[in-house]
């Protein structure tokens, strides 16, 4: 014991340390109320630079460490956080460079020696030394904790991740990994219900909690074993009978009791932060039970409502039978004519204002039904002429002439397929590969197909023409600004087929095509080129012949940060009218997978769109509000507002992105009262909403065909006449479709590595122009790197950006079957 305390200092350096440790130079227990004051106090004082208590999450200071024979023992400062002890040679260094870290899950801590701490993970091992006995436990304490926790988390991963626990236990394993809440599907499956939801609340609370009492039990261990070390000491003293001898037991005494009282501090505020949790926890128990009444009561007004209005549709349809009867079940169209309004949808108008209260975190506004029944009734729009709807979910007398259907439906000249084969049910560990995957680029893993749709990106951007029947329609619109709202409802439909689409499309090779000519059917035809690879972007073009064109360039940028994925859409959509010249332009928003580790996937879309028209500015305000599961409002829920150049409002926009978009043309506006940030809101009298946009069914068995639309059954299917370079043709994709995912993986890591190839073969070339000095290649054109083969670059006019627009050719291509100027991609 002497030889220790000549090697740790005097105990003179303990006086200093019990000054800078609150309640440790007194052992008598304080009041909580004057504990914490006493602390407070003390936090000004000069500490160590270990200050923090043992049982905290972090702890830091300075350490001697053994580097070798020359220099033996260096200062070195150590950071012992989440499990993970750290050095770095100075402070200043921990923003940039980790000399070195041992994982204290799998170290084995050795304290014999006096001063001396010596850790061993594998073949790597760490002797330290601290300044004095007190630092050295102090430390010892901390990474012993820390060890303790360590193995827990560890233990608790492991088996989360077992893919044998099977029953209560993966359900307790699910609520204890949770950390978000999400949505109910449409069909009422729990992706996660609102009682799972509480379950997984309470359950990380009792893992919290469960993790305190195992603080507490590792500190009174600890207690335990300084208590057994005290004893010792104290029973060689008695036996001593050298005075000399004699003092230095003494000091050694002190010592062990100096540790004591730190020990049993740090068990101390365990104890505090043990009750200090359960006080939090308990008054936020009290809040969330008071949001449940709340929830209860707000549902009980909306079955009142739900009821009231079932009552008056009952009774409107009681008052028309005749009419009723003689409804068509089928949606016609009359030269010439149009159908008389059944009684039924006009008494809409005849019920009591309804109120409509608007996001907080956006410009706020109330809508109000209007309730005369002839006020403003010849300007209602066509605006309920929707896609998706039935005839009697819209009123046509209320179309104007200029937005009816005008001549026959051009019918379909061939059938379509109407299923694929059935998914695979393949078993994959998810957590092996993603793990390596964390902070990088999407489009730079290597995935297996495991996790993806057969379709390709462009097939996938192709698929937003799904609704394309509302384009036609605007296009025979005279009012722009009811053409504005059915782009808008446009927009956001293109949404709607990725609520259930989890799965990663197929990352299109530099120079892949897709085309979708649907002339004969449908009137339009569509070309999309892979013209970049990194980053991916796209280049798609979309001619009409009912009066209308859209071009886009979509660079999509990616994000895998753990627990989710953020798909980022860069790049302007463009839409033109032929006949009234109307240019509009807006940006997708962003969308995001949760769940990638842990739990169903689920996809949401938030952010804000600006649809502008530039020839009349007019705008439309889109909003997608992100899912909270505190939310009163339905999830997936999109608004907006459609105003003139003046920025005057004369139509709002409600709805879903996965289910349908309405309209409510304003007749008045006036400044209500101040919501709840302050901000004054809107109160807009409206006249009663008219359908826009409603989604298409899915078809039968969708959840074994990827959850794809009629539409994109369709857009793999193999087609005669089409580009060498077409999606269609590509070897991986056809295979994972054909349910042969093995040969799939194998063919999709030969077509890249041959694109590999050819961009290292265009890269050398590249570089052996510039070593030249030479622009020209070997035929004596200008060198030039990839070109796409249908697009090419101009600058736009409007928004003075830089992208590619299609430069014609395809379609005379395809016509004569000439593909020579096609590279061999696949």
């Amino acid at each position: 014991m002497g030889r220790a305390t000549a090697l740790c200092g005097r105990s003179g350096r303990i006086v200093s340390f019990l000054s800078a440790v609150p309640c440790l130079s007194d052992c008598t227990p304080q009041p909580a109320a004057e504990r914490r004051m006493s602390d407070q106090g003390k936090s000004s004082a000069s500490t160590p630079a270990g200050a923090p208590a043992p049982g905290s999450d972090t702890y830091k200071g300075w350490l001697f460490k053994w580097t070798n024979y020359l220099k033996g023992y260096q200062r070195r400062w150590f950071v012992l956080s989440n499990g993970l002890l750290s050095y770095y040679r100075t402070q200043a260094e921990m923003a940039h460079t980790c000399r070195g870290t041992i994982n204290l899950a799998t170290a084995h801590i050795d304290t014999e020696d006096a001063c001396n701490i010596v850790l061993s993970s594998g073949g790597r091992t760490y002797h330290l030394k601290a300044s004095t006995e007190v630092e050295r436990q102090r430390w010892v304490t901390a990474l012993e904790l820390a060890k303790a926790k360590a193995i827990r988390m560890m233990n608790d991963q492991s088996e989360f991740l077992s893919p044998t626990r099977t029953g209560p236990d993966r359900e307790k394993g699910k609520s204890r990994n949770s950390g978000t809440f999400r949505p109910v599907n449409d069909s009422g499956d729990e992706e996660p219900t609102t009682q799972s939801d509480r379950s997984e609340g309470i359950q990380g609370t009792l893992k919290t909690l469960i993790s305190k009492l195992d603080d507490l039990s590792t500190c009174n261990d600890l207690i335990a074993k300084h208590g057994a070390a005290l004893q010792r000491s104290l029973s060689e003293l008695e036996a001593l009978r050298v005075p000399v001898e004699g003092g230095e037991k003494i000091k050694g005494v002190n010592e062990r009791a100096t540790l004591f009282r730190i020990t049993s501090n740090a068990m101390i505020n365990a104890c505090r932060d043990f009750l200090d949790l359960a006080e939090t926890h308990s008054r936020r128990w009290q809040r969330a039970l008071q949001y449940e009444r709340e929830q209860r009561i707000h549902l009980e007004e909306t079955i009142e409502q739900l009821a009231k209005q079932h009552n008056s549709l009952e009774r409107a349809w009681r008052e028309a039978p005749t009419l009723s009867a003689n409804t068509p079940s089928a949606p016609t169209t009359k030269k010439g004519g149009s159908e008389r309004p059944q009684k039924g949808e006009a008494s809409d108008e005849d019920e009591e204002t309804e109120y409509f209260d608007a996001m907080e975190d956006s410009p706020a506004f109330i809508t109000v039904t209007a309730t005369e029944n002839t006020q403003h009734r010849c300007s209602q729009s066509n605006l309920s002429g929707a896609s998706g709807g039935h005839t009697n979910d819209w009123n046509q007398d209320n179309v104007s002439p200029s937005c009816k259907d005008s001549g026959k439906e051009l019918q379909p000249l061939r059938r379509r397929r109407s299923h694929i084969p059935d998914k695979p049910n393949y078993s994959l560990n998810l957590w092996s590969i993603m793990k390596n995957c964390i902070g990088k680029e999407l489009s730079k893993i290597p995935m297996p197909v495991n996790f993806n749709e057969p379709l390709s990106m462009l097939q996938r951007l192709t698929e937003d023409l799904e609704y394309h029947e509302l384009l036609d329609k605007a296009a025979r619109c005279e009012s722009s600004l009811e053409q504005l709202c059915l782009v808008a409802a446009f927009s956001v439909s293109s949404y709607s087929t990725t609520v259930h689409r989890t799965a990663k499309p197929f990352n299109p090779l530099l120079g892949e095509t897709y085309e979708l000519d649907r002339l004969d059917d449908f009137g339009y035809r569509s070309l999309c080129e892979q013209v970049s690879h990194h980053p991916p972007a796209a280049a798609h073009h979309v001619i009409s012949q009912r009066g209308w064109s859209l071009w886009q360039e979509i660079t999509i940028a990616s994000k895998f940060r753990g627990k989710y994925l953020s798909i980022m859409p860069l790049g302007a959509i463009h839409l033109q009218f032929h006949s009234s010249g109307n240019h509009y332009v807006w940006r997708k928003v962003t969308s995001t997978v949760h769940n990638i580790i842990v739990g169903k996937l689920w996809i949401d879309q938030s952010g804000d769109i600006e649809i502008v028209n530039h020839r009349t500015m007019e705008t439309c305000q889109l909003k997608f509000s992100p899912y909270s599961y505190f939310s009163r409002d339905v999830p997936r829920k999109v608004t907006g507002v459609v105003s003139d150049s003046g920025g005057q409002a004369h139509y709002i926009l409600s709805g879903t992105w996965d289910d349908k978009i309405e309209s409510s043309k304003i007749v008045q506006s006036s400044k209500g009262g101040s919501g709840s940030e302050g901000k004054q809101k809107t109160v807009y009298q409206t006249l009663s909403p008219k359908l826009l946009w409603k989604k298409y069914p899915l078809p039968d068995n969708a959840e074994n065909m990827y959850f794809f639309s009629s539409l994109a059954l369709t857009l793999n299917e193999p087609e005669d006449g089409v580009g060498l370079t077409d999606s269609r043709l590509r070897p991986d994709q056809r295979l994972m479709e054909a349910g042969r995912w093995d040969e799939a993986n194998s063919e999709k890591q030969r077509l890249e590595e041959k694109q590999r190839a050819v961009r290292r073969r265009r890269e050398a070339e590249a570089t052996d122009a510039l070593d030249n000095e030479c622009d020209y290649d070997d035929s004596g054109r200008e060198y030039e790197g990839f070109q796409p083969q249908w697009f090419h670059k101009r600058t736009n006019a409007i928004t003075g950006e830089t992208n590619f627009v299609y430069k014609g050719g395809y379609w005379e291509a395809k016509d004569s079957q000439d593909w020579s100027m096609c590279s061999e991609i696949f």
